[in-house]
């Protein structure tokens, strides 16, 4: 399920469901929106503060629910990132996402949205952000304005080509929907960055021990540094080796998704192609 391509003229509201930003990244991101000719509206609570988080719960998800409900509001736009998407995601108004389906944009704590965008309304969504600039801007516009592919290019960790239905984000917030409402990866290419010390090796373990993996089709890593000291990206990848190199299923790595300052954005919930020879994750388009 895809929500409409964007044109000019259109609104886009912008929220913080986990964590704040300051004021000055919040006029950022609205102005590289107001750029490419739509019209950004700061949510209610956006600005709010509460703890490490944008505000209370309730207005969180007021603020999401909102830009769901609304019908001239065509993208959903998370400013950051951080923590606290996790506490909302059971009260978001799943009727009203299927009613008028639109995109959302965010990455890291976000992947809680998208998981559970994905597994109870099938909405595609993307993985990424606005406001940084250079490539990240640049594919997040045509995400949203182009009912066209993007493709990524990484190395090979397993041989192979698989196609399947692109699923995942963070390693973080992925693991928190094991044993609790993340569906079968039967049929889906798997999509992780971001892997988080001694955590991720047990959140690999538990993915496998849980059953889930059963029928998965390939897995596709993005940025497996910079969340957390004491685990590089050549450790993560030996733990990727142990823990999913037996699949009999392609793994693609080196993908330039995740924590880093020139991600590429991509859908997911989308159809996705892994070909490790030519080094390329296709993924469908987020928008029709």
């Amino acid at each position: 399920m895809r929500g409409r391509r964007l044109h000019e003229g259109d609104r886009v509201r912008l929220v913080s469901p986990a964590s704040f930003a300051d004021d000055a990244w919040v006029e950022q991101v609205g102005a590289v929106l107001a750029g490419w000719g739509l019209k950004p509206e700061v949510g209610t609570h956006a600005r709010d503060r509460h703890g490490y988080m944008a505000g209370r719960d309730e207005d969180r998800l007021a603020d999401l629910n909102e830009a769901f409900r609304d019908p001239g509001v065509r993208a959903v736009v998370a400013v950051t990132g951080g923590a606290g998407a996790y506490r909302i995601v059971d009260g978001i108004d799943a009727e009203a996402v299927r009613a008028d389906p639109k995109p959302v944009i965010g990455f890291s704590d976000i992947a809680n949205l998208h998981v559970w965008l994905w597994a109870q309304t099938g909405l595609a969504t993307i993985h990424g952000c606005v406001g940084a600039g250079g490539r990240t801007d640049a594919t997040a516009r045509r995400l949203l304005f182009e009912p066209e592919p993007i493709t990524l290019h990484g190395s090979a960790l397993v041989d192979g080509r698989a196609e399947g239905v692109l699923a995942g984000g963070f390693s973080g917030a992925v693991s928190n929907f094991v044993g609790a409402g993340l569906p079968g990866l039967d049929g889906a290419i798997l999509c992780l960055e971001g892997a988080q010390g001694v955590h991720f090796d047990r959140f690999l373990w538990t993915l496998g021990r849980s059953g889930l993996l059963a029928g998965i089709r390939g897995v596709a890593l993005g940025d497996l540094s910079g969340c957390e000291a004491g685990l590089d990206a050549e450790v993560a990848l030996g733990i990727v080796r142990d823990r999913l190199g037996g699949l009999g299923v392609p793994i693609l790595s080196g993908l330039p998704f995740g924590h880093r300052a020139d991600q590429m954005c991509f859908a997911l919930g989308v159809p996705g192609v892994i070909d490790t020879e030519a080094g390329t994750l296709t993924t469908g388009p987020a928008v029709h």
